[in-house]
């Protein structure tokens, strides 16, 4: 039964990656500019992303093993959960974080940097030439990512040698034996807990930023946000400037028949500046074709009608999602309060709190549910992709930026691959932040235990466990701080919480700077989620008619459903309508 039950929680873990591989490949596919895809960098973004989505999503995983072994109804553990076991499951676990944390880093650090100078090495003229060698081009990325393999280097050794956490050793207000074992580790460890605690540092800047940022959009957009192009509306106001201005050109022209010379230098400029307003209305007039279905596979209308049809239940997921956004906020806030108040040593361990004081609704919310399982770990699941999916709006939306100045723009069919490049870098950092607020802050008992609990009775027999089999309300949920002796039998934590409590404890500073950092997050989404309310989005005209300017220079206008098109127009010998004509033969201007 318990190799059943571990089994269908790693299943379901390697399904969910290999769904989410397949989102990150279409992502990546339609956000990347198509006249600039690089094998390197799709291979590289997407296998990134897909690291980092199996990081982001390994918590929920930690949670439900662990939570496996106890029996929560009462307050025990199950009878296969021996010792051994339960240091196999955790050690396990322990595994795949170091292995994922590791790819992670390896992937931030070293290979998505070589993957962009490598990029911007190529030269096109000199390769056609046989100037740029591989070789060549290689050691060129490499001589510019010894900078960062020189980072990497750096950190793991100052956290070799960096002093930790003396004064915790001898605060008797850790004086528990979770809290001892956090302190108990080795030097290896602890250059990886600074190591992990300095990116983490650097990603939450991140988070604050865009994580922030998209949690208010994100909800908003769906609620309040118009099509990217309202077909009808664009097809009626296009055609009818376009009249207007053939109108226009027909006047100037008819009045330069009658002089000598032709128009004067005023009316010649206007002329011109008709004729370029004539080529830009003629392509939103095929825009607002080829939005609505026309001339198009009987599928492809089919699915704009779909789209048309269910666009209510994105208003009513914009509405559930301001909810949970409102309901993160609520909890959030809380916790931080809780946290300032209560914690066991303030500032001297990072703010740890060693139980929930105040009622923390999502917490409170995750621990009843896992009565019924699994609701509890799909609850938690959507929680961490909720925020996941937050950072990367507040990414798309907000682009990537240095202080005022927009360094890259993320845009649907418009990302260059140096802005993929540098996305995948934030969205990794920004993981570790997640991570670290969804277990500490956002939900800190149910991230830390689960739904486990312990019987709060001494055993009838020495060696037994403790039965609260009779006495359900001497069962008591599992804490840091628990005093009773066999509590720490029952209780076993999340390896990610362990992690986390390690760097705070260890490192205080990375503690506070984290913590506080929660306040700067809440500001953010409020500002935001304020701003969005009283700020009705609008259609921007002149983006899609750059957009549509540079794809008909480059000759990428023929896309996959206008060739099939054109297919079918050979196969039955009828044309379709030349946008920008007043019959259906004429010359477009």
């Amino acid at each position: 039964m318990v190799l059943i039950q571990t089994s269908l929680i790693w299943v379901a873990y390697a399904v969910t990656i290999v769904l989410l591989l397949a989102i990150a490949a279409i992502f990546v596919y339609l956000y990347q500019t198509p006249r600039d895809r690089a094998a390197s960098v799709t291979t590289v973004c997407i296998f990134t992303n897909s690291a980092l989505l199996a990081t982001v999503l390994l918590m929920p995983v930690d949670i439900a093993l662990v939570s496996s072994t106890s029996l929560s109804s009462q307050g025990r553990k199950k009878s296969w959960a021996t010792p051994e076991r339960v240091d196999s499951i955790l050690y396990t676990l322990k595994i795949v974080y170091y292995t994922l944390y590791s790819l992670d880093a390896v992937l931030c650090l070293l290979v998505v940097p070589f993957t962009y100078f490598w990029y911007e090495e190529y030269d096109e003229d000199a390769a056609e030439h046989g100037e740029q060698t591989a070789g060549q081009r290689l050691w060129g990325a490499f001589k510019y990512t010894i900078g960062f393999i020189l980072f990497v280097v750096i950190i793991f050794l100052v956290g070799f040698f960096v002093p930790f956490a003396k004064q915790a050793k001898d605060d008797d207000r850790l004086d528990l034996d979770y809290f001892k074992h956090l302190l108990a580790e080795n030097h290896g460890e602890r250059a990886l807990s600074f190591a992990l605690g300095l990116l983490m540092l650097v990603g939450t800047v991140l988070y604050v930023l865009y994580t922030g940022a998209g949690m208010a959009l994100l909800p908003v957009a769906m609620i309040k946000s118009a099509p990217s192009v309202s077909a009808p509306s664009l097809a009626a106001d296009t055609a009818s400037q376009l009249e207007s201005n053939r109108e226009r050109q027909r006047q100037l022209e008819g009045r330069s028949e009658g002089r000598h010379g032709g128009l004067d230098p005023r009316d010649r400029r206007e002329l011109e500046a008709l004729v370029r307003e004539e080529r830009t209305l003629i392509r939103r007039e095929r825009l607002a074709a080829e939005s609505s279905g026309e001339d198009r596979h009987w599928l492809v209308k089919a699915w704009i009608k779909i789209e048309a049809v269910f666009r209510p239940l994105k208003l009513i997921g914009g509405l559930l999602l301001a909810v949970l956004a409102l309901l993160v906020f609520a909890s959030m806030l809380i916790t931080g309060i809780d946290k300032a108040k209560n914690s066991i040593c303030k500032a001297g361990c990072g703010y740890i709190l060693g139980h929930i004081n105040i009622f923390q609704p999502l917490n409170w919310i995750l621990v009843k549910s896992s009565k019924v399982f699994p609701i509890d770990y799909v609850l938690f699941l959507l929680l961490v992709l909720f925020f996941f999916c937050s950072s990367v709006v507040g990414i798309a939306t907000v682009g990537i930026r240095f202080l005022w100045l927009t360094i890259f723009r993320i845009r649907k069919g418009h990302t260059s691959p140096q802005a993929l490049l540098m996305a995948t870098v934030l969205l990794n950092l920004i993981v570790l932040a997640i991570n670290y607020s969804v277990a500490m802050v956002v939900a800190p008992q149910y991230a830390t235990f689960g739904p486990q609990t312990f019987c709060d009775r001494e055993p009838r027999h020495p060696g037994d466990q403790p039965s609260c089999k009779d006495f359900p309300e001497d069962i008591k949920p599992c804490t840091e701080t628990a005093i009773n002796h066999y509590a720490k039998g029952v209780c076993t934590p999340s390896v990610l919480s362990t992690f986390i409590n390690r760097v705070t404890i260890n490192f205080p500073f990375f503690g506070v700077v984290l913590f506080w950092a929660q306040f700067a997050f809440l500001g953010v989404y409020l500002i935001v989620f304020l701003t969005t309310l009283f700020k009705t989005p609008k259609l921007d005209q002149e983006q899609i008619d750059r957009d549509l300017e540079e794809e008909e220079e480059e000759g990428l206008l023929a896309s996959t459903g206008r060739r099939f098109n054109a297919t079918w127009q050979d196969i039955t010998g009828r044309a379709k309508r030349n946008y920008g004509t007043t019959d259906g033969i004429g010359e477009s201007s």
